[in-house]
């Protein structure tokens, strides 16, 4: 979410004087925020259209394909629609926008499972994997950790609304290789955290003890736990959570709130 989180930001700039050119200046603002873009268009709507001069936009529409917002990681597409945009008048010109109102957008996402796959075979992307499960340890798990490399990380999205998951942990200097099988249902409850169903994990071929399995299913609930984004000023629900055809598709609704 930090990355909607900032592009949401950028939003807000979208409204200001400099956005009053044409739709192009528009386009160009939300270009920057990617490594690269294959495919983008933004409309922004206004009736009049003098109003974007005081910092009012009725809606914000964005449409795009081929986003990379980092390097390595690719949104197949993503569109954001906007409800209305009310900046602080006084505040823009200051040059500095600031929203009046809180924004609210409806947001669509699409990941394609080759490029997830492609993703996690990036150095940069395992590093950070690696990081994130690090950190989730206790400081002498860690030491033990951090000698462990992953290899041939691999999801595949299951059309009966099931994720797979497979790697390889290797310790630095030995041959040998650790194999982590894991499969599970998805869903979102009440909108706002994932929920594992019939999870299933095996290391080397073992299943693994169903109070592991447990404690893998409460972590995952409470860190995808939407509600940690509302001290943010961000409020989201999830509304669409499927998977089809290899690929994951994703649609929500997002409230955003300037601190």
């Amino acid at each position: 979410m930090e990355f909607l989180t900032i592009f949401l930001s950028s939003l807000i700039t979208l409204v200001s004087p400099a956005g009053f050119v044409v739709d192009r200046v528009a386009q160009n603002a939300v270009r920057s925020q990617f490594k690269s873009v294959e495919q983008l268009a933004v409309r922004i709507d206004n009736a009049p259209s003098y109003q974007i001069v005081q910092g009012k936009a009725d809606r914000v529409r964005i449409a795009g394909r081929g986003l990379f917002p980092v390097q390595d990681i690719r949104l197949e597409a993503l569109e954001v629609e906007t409800d209305p945009i009310q900046l602080d008048a006084r505040r823009l010109q200051r040059g500095k926008p600031r929203l009046q109102a809180p924004l609210r957008a409806g947001v669509r996402l699409v990941l394609k499972q080759d490029d997830v796959n492609r993703a996690l075979r990036s150095p940069t992307v395992i590093q950070r994997l690696k990081s994130v499960g690090i950190s989730a340890l206790g400081r002498e798990d860690r030491r033990r950790a951090q000698r462990y490399e992953l290899i041939n990380p691999r999801i595949d999205f299951l059309s009966n609304q099931r994720l797979r998951v497979q790697v390889e942990l290797r310790e630095a200097g030995e041959p040998e290789t650790l194999k982590i099988f894991a499969e599970s249902g998805i869903t979102v409850v009440a909108g706002r955290e994932l929920q594992l169903i019939d999870p299933v994990v095996r290391l080397n071929d073992a299943a693994v003890p169903d109070q592991v399995i447990h404690s893998i299913v409460d972590g995952i609930r409470e860190q995808s736990d939407l509600r940690q984004l509302e001290k943010s000023g961000i409020i989201a629900r999830v509304l669409q959570f499927d998977f089809t055809h290899q690929q994951m598709n994703l649609a929500a609704f997002v409230q955003f709130t300037p601190q």
